[in-house]
């Protein structure tokens, strides 16, 4: 057996130590509030596997946790975890779960329900089949221990246990995980540090969280998604706003503490008002995915034709992003403001050039037909579908704009059909700091041939390059096949970004609210 290498908490800590930029106390425990937070969308989808919605994303930091989570210089930190060893080889991984760990049912967290709930996400993230891929196997030790051995090292193991977003590892029941990954969950019962209240949830109004009394948190200081998830409140209610006017009265008034997305037009509003704090967020980027599996957009040159049409700048003033809050061009697929930001691939596209465009197009044999975009009209990002759909209209593309709610768009660009059938050619969306920051982590380029990702992307040229990078261990390297996996991606455009902004979240009579700037709405630690 090779000699295996210790980490303890502590010893993270220290060896980061010089890193961290935030570090929030934990706050007292208040007297009895309940926070009223105006979200992004309508929860729908309950299951943190069955979409990558953001909404339902951040559904799931409320009811469960993660073994380990990503601090704010997205290193992986122990979380559920107290401990854990790894061969010199890196073919063998023991963990160790820490002690008081409960669900919200009160039954213990155990080292089965931990394999059974990695062993379901791997089977829907990409990045857990990349896992797979290496030979995964897993073993129960004890009821707190558990072992990971891999027929060839994966030096993502960390990474992948703590990914931030997209669909997060989160830990559930074994029963629960043993669940048909195709099947969505319906029942909460979680790891983390709220209850969810089923039968106070009415869809298309409300969502209720209540404190969960069997949740016991880090010691440290929380950090980014990691350390200590204290609650000082004892209640949480999402109030679904489509109406972003409405939204902000009732934040001025009162009647919510929190708007989860400021739409852009009205932070001059609120940064009038002196009651209000706003905080802007890590770097967006902005995504057009087309559809893979529908003409035209199943051919890479009439793809590639979109970025002939995209102007990042208007489409950015015409969500309302400038100034601060947003970068004039950003040619960068994993963001200007990460540390693998690179422009590899971009010149041919950097200016808006519609009889290219209209080449392009012809070439991949596009005649006339029916173009769906999925326009939600109550996402901060409408009036981009607007710009878009006026875009592609110059270069003669037959467009039909199908207005929804979010909602209904997170759930119907999961359908494979024609377009004659239901289905749909292009929907717009957004990724956060933690989405598009790497190869592995960026959904459009991390998706492999066959995933089940909306959209379809399929490039094999693009699935082994992404491969080189994670077996690579050499940090320069690891740079340059990132620049590599870039320019291969402005050819087969998985997607096309449409601008670079920074998503404001808006709070009035609350505290401790440091959290908020990493991009996700999380309500351990805030006290009203």
């Amino acid at each position: 057996m090779s000699s295996f290498s210790v980490f303890t908490p502590k010893r993270v800590l220290a060896a980061v130590l010089g890193s961290v930029f935030l570090a929030i106390a934990a706050p007292s425990v208040s007297a009895k509030s309940t926070l009223r937070l105006a979200p992004t969308a309508d929860l729908k989808t309950l299951d943190p596997l069955f979409n990558t919605a953001y909404i339902t994303r951040n559904h799931g930091y409320m009811v469960f946790d993660t073994l380990f989570g990503q601090d704010s210089k997205g290193m992986p930190q122990p979380q559920m975890v107290e401990s854990w060893t790894t061969s010199d080889d890196g073919l063998t991984w023991r963990f160790t779960l820490r002690d008081q760990l409960q669900f919200n049912d009160g039954t213990p967290v155990t080292s089965e329900d931990s394999i059974a709930s990695i062993q379901r996400w791997a089977k829907k993230d990409t990045l857990g089949k990349l896992l797979m891929q290496y030979g995964a196997a897993f073993k129960a030790i004890d009821d707190k221990t558990f072992e990971l051995t891999l027929e060839q090292p994966f030096g993502l193991v960390l990474e992948a246990l703590s990914k931030p977003s997209g669909m997060p590892p989160f830990i559930l029941p074994k029963r629960l995980a043993e669940t048909d990954p195709n099947e969505p969950i319906t029942e909460m019962v979680g790891s983390g540090p709220f209850l969810f209240m089923q039968e106070e949830w009415v869809p298309g109004n409300k969502v209720v969280y209540e404190k969960n009394p069997n949740y016991v948190p880090r010691s440290e200081p929380a950090d980014g998604l990691a350390g200590g998830k204290h609650v000082s409140l004892d209640r949480v209610e999402w109030i679904y706003i489509p109406d972003a006017n409405t939204a902000v009265a009732a934040l001025q008034n009162g009647e919510v503490d929190m708007i989860e997305s400021v739409t852009p037009d009205f932070l001059p509003v609120l940064e009038g008002n002196s009651e209000v704090k706003l905080t802007p967020t890590v770097a967006s980027q902005g995504m057009i995915v087309p559809n893979f599996a529908n003409p035209p957009f199943n051919n890479p040159l009439a793809r590639q034709a979109l970025y002939h049409l995209v102007n990042q700048e208007e489409m950015l003033a015409a969500v309302g992003y400038s100034g601060d809050y947003a970068t004039q061009y950003c040619p960068s697929m994993y963001t200007c403001s990460s540390p693998l930001s690179t422009d590899a691939g971009a010149a041919p596209f950097a200016k808006v050039n519609i009889d290219r465009a209209k080449e392009l197009l012809k070439e991949a044999g596009y005649q006339g037909e029916k173009v769906v975009i999925l326009y939600p009209t109550d996402n901060v990002n409408s009036p981009a579908n607007l710009v878009l759909s006026e875009a592609l209209k110059s270069a003669g593309v037959n467009v039909d704009l199908q207005a929804m709610d979010w909602a209904t768009v997170a759930s119907r660009r999961l359908k494979k059909d024609s377009v004659a059938d239901g289905g749909w050619n292009i929907f717009i969306t957004h990724g956060g700091y933690f989405d598009a920051g790497t190869p592995v982590t960026n959904p459009w380029l991390s998706a492999p041939c066959g995933n089940g990702l909306p959209g379809w992307p399929c490039d094999e040229k693009l699935d082994e390059l992404r491969s080189q990078w994670i077996a690579e261990g050499d940090a320069q390297k690891r740079i340059e096949l990132a620049a590599d996996i870039q320019a291969r991606a402005y050819e087969s455009v998985p997607y096309v970004m449409w601008g670079e902004f920074k998503p404001v979240m808006a709070t009035r009579g609350l505290s401790n609210t440091d959290l908020l700037q990493f991009g996700i709405p999380v309500m351990w630690n805030i006290s009203k």
